[in-house]
């Protein structure tokens, strides 16, 4: 089915957004060359190496740069350059109103997930959950990420595929996926740019964090309500986790279960999404899915 956002045809024209963390010319050069390579036309605009600190510039220069690159409608894509942090302190300095009348896909994720999240919540609008240029293989090679990317852009089917986890909850969801990055989830709480999750397929994942924060930020989202009456839950990469002298005691698996014990709904554990190098695969979010953890040994997320 054609979403409400086009996919992509040779020729396009898609830019290089960094709402978050600064990046360089010498990291942006090979996902430049792949996109070209893709037949896309690439932009890259003026300021987008700007720094300040961590951060792309000032956060009213990388807000202006966003706006830019939102408002024009030749523009059919939008990557986001890297993560890290930065979005939150611009997304309610954007206008999304050109936006919503020619609308593009914007494509990110980590820090990426406030503009997922803005977006669901405010239009309704699909976005995708997909590598960033700063993920491309150096050497220009391809990779399962910027294969899936490439797919995903350009409209054609795939299905995610992976090796059913000890903890996983059997059965099969249907419905529109939301979610991304769980820290960033749990710190848009409370604002308008929370999602609605209720009867949707969440998405979870995360890297670098503790154990406890990881229950604390689960503990989190079920007192909000955003864990009742869900289709499913996938949890991507809960990557490089760390523990205190005194060990926390479960996983961070463990904890994403734990957090769901009373519900009925099915739960998959380990799929190929997230912070996982050249095997984050994408998936579209806003758009209606299919999760089958079945008895099989493995998960199909069919996109």
């Amino acid at each position: 089915m054609q979403p409400a956002i086009p996919y992509l045809r040779t020729g396009d024209r898609v830019a290089l957004a960094a709402p978050a963390r600064a990046a360089s010319p010498d990291e942006m050069a090979p996902a430049i060359g792949a996109l070209q390579s893709w037949g896309l036309e690439v932009v890259v605009p003026d300021g987008l190496y700007e720094r300040q600190n961590q951060l792309a510039g000032s956060d009213g220069h990388r807000a202006a740069l966003l706006q830019g690159l939102l408002d024009d409608p030749s523009i059919k894509a939008i990557l986001c350059a890297r993560g890290g942090y930065g979005t939150v302190r611009i997304v309610d300095r954007l206008d999304f109103t050109r936006f919503a009348a020619a609308p593009k896909w914007i494509v990110g994720y980590s820090d990426a997930t406030v503009l997922h999240s803005h977006v669901q919540a405010a239009l309704g609008l699909p976005t995708l959950h997909a590598t960033m240029p700063i993920n491309f293989p150096a050497d220009g090679s391809p990779c399962p990420a910027t294969e899936s990317l490439r797919r995903a852009l350009f409209g054609e089917p795939q299905d995610i595929v992976w090796e059913h986890h000890p903890l996983d909850r059997k059965g099969t969801a249907e419905g529109v996926v939301v979610g991304g990055n769980l820290s960033i989830l749990y710190s848009l709480l409370g604002s308008h740019s929370q999602i609605d999750t209720r009867g949707k397929i969440l998405l979870l994942e995360d890297l670098d964090e503790y154990l406890y924060h990881i229950d604390r930020m689960m503990q989190a989202l079920r007192r909000a309500g955003l864990l009742d009456g869900l289709a499913g839950l996938v949890a991507g990469g809960l990557t490089d986790m760390h523990d205190n002298a005194i060990p926390w005691g479960h996983t961070a698996e463990e904890a994403v279960l734990e957090a769901v014990a009373d519900k009925d709904y099915p739960v998959a554990f380990g799929a190929p999404i997230g912070h996982l190098g050249h095997k984050n695969l994408a998936l579209p979010l806003g758009l209606h899915t299919t999760m089958e953890a079945g008895a099989t040994k493995t998960i199909r997320i069919k996109t």
